[in-house]
């Protein structure tokens, strides 16, 4: 099983979007353990968003979308910000 996710900065309201293998609450709390650079740089963060999917290759082609510039849109229409 997969997931996209989508967090929010609190630092400064940036979304971060990803996909994992893990419970999606896990890849949250590696977050804000500062898991890579940016992410030490801009954390706290809060789970806004999660999608499951069946393979890999459909959360990618998700999450691909979701960091378009259709895919920001989808999200601000969907008050997920």
């Amino acid at each position: 099983m997969y997931s996209i996710y989508v967090l929010k900065s609190l630092k400064n309201s940036k979304r971060y979007i990803g996909f994992t293998s893990k419970d999606s609450r896990v890849r949250l709390g590696e977050h804000n353990r500062g898991c890579n650079k940016w992410a030490r740089e801009n954390k706290p963060f809060v789970l806004l968003h999660t999608e499951p999917f069946d393979s890999k290759r459909d959360a990618q082609k998700r999450e691909k979308f979701l960091k378009s510039g259709q895919g920001r849109k989808w999200l601000d229409k969907n008050n997920i910000k």
